[in-house]
Order: structure tokens, then sequence, then C-alpha cells
């Protein structure tokens, strides 16, 4: 198994589909995987440190867990079959270990909230992988917030050069056909 990190979060424009990226992290390899709205604000506000007014669902999830006596280990995206991305959660539970199966946005968002590793399949990572050589990595970006941008002068400026990079990567993503069915199931 490979470590990756989050590195953002992107929304198309166009059709406000979102894609995690995720980022190995010996590596400039990195692996987008389709998710939905409600899973990607969820990753967000953890990245972010936003806590919510009363739980959401991992947060739910998180707290019985631990009710439960376990502790997350860690989670694991562990296969890809026809464009749907499959991922387990590792979980020690006084010394016996437990793979539940998730969806990655759903795994995700549980371990941006728990501060545990991230994981892919070496076969996962090479099948679906994207490959950016020292000119074209990009910068990690802030995932989107819901509170409006004031150009202060602390942010980074945007131009057609610094953009670039993300528009070669956005190019190779196919944005208006995205996978059947979502890019990620439990099976």
């Amino acid at each position: 198994m490979i470590r990756v990190v989050v590195d953002s979060i992107r929304v198309s424009l166009l059709t406000q589909h979102r894609v995690v990226v995720l980022r190995e992290t010996d590596s400039k390899r990195y692996l987008p995987i389709w998710i939905g709205p409600f899973e990607a604000d969820a990753i967000a506000m953890a990245i972010q440190g936003h806590e919510p007014q009363r739980p959401m669902t991992h947060d739910l999830l998180k707290a019985l867990i631990s009710a439960l006596g376990g502790q997350i280990s860690h989670i694991f995206v562990s296969a890809i079959q026809e464009n749907t991305f499959f991922a387990r959660i590792v979980i020690d539970q006084r010394g016996r270990m437990i793979e539940v199966d998730a969806r990655p946005s759903d795994a995700i968002a549980l371990a941006v909230r728990t501060e545990i590793p991230i994981f892919v399949k070496a076969q996962v990572l090479d099948q679906a992988g994207v490959l950016f050589d020292e000119e074209e990595q990009p910068t990690a970006v802030e995932p989107p917030t819901s509170e409006p941008t004031t150009g202060s002068s602390s942010e980074p400026e945007l131009n057609d050069d610094s953009m670039s990079i993300f528009r070669n990567f956005i190019n190779t993503l196919n944005l208006d056909d995205p996978p059947k069915g979502g890019s990620e199931k439990s099976s």
C-alpha cells in the first residue's frame, strides 16, 4: 500500500461535479476520485478545521467507533472496477482488526477527522493515478469554502501562468462524462 494525503478538492465550474485529489507522499502521482457534493463539503470542513454545531454523519461514525471500544487505524482505497473506486476502513477494537467496506469519500472524510493515514493499493494507483513532472506539479490549493473570497493580499495572485498547471490537469479529466453511478461504491 502507498501512503497518500488529500491534496485538494476540485469543482468543475461547468458541471459542478466534485473530485477529491489524493497525492502520493513520496512522489508526484495524484489520484483523482469523483465524489458527491455532500462528501466534498464534509472533507473540506474537516480539513479547514470547521466544527459543525451538530455532529455530521462522519462525526457520528467517529464517536460510535470510539464508544464501542474501537480506534480507527487507517483507511485505504482498495480497488477500482469499471471506473468505480472501493475503500476499506480498518478499525482496531481491543486488538481485533476489523475491516469495514466504505465509499472512498466517506472513508476519507473519516480519515481527515481522525487524522489517520490514508493508503491506496499500488494496483489502484498504477491504474488510475496521474503523474506530474517537476514543471507540471500543481501546488496545494485550499478546498472550496462557502465564504466569499475577498481578494486579500495574503492570497497568491492567480494568472494564466499559475493556472496553466491546473488547466492541464483538469483537461486530463473527462468532466463532461463522469463514470456511471458516480465513481465510488461500496461492495
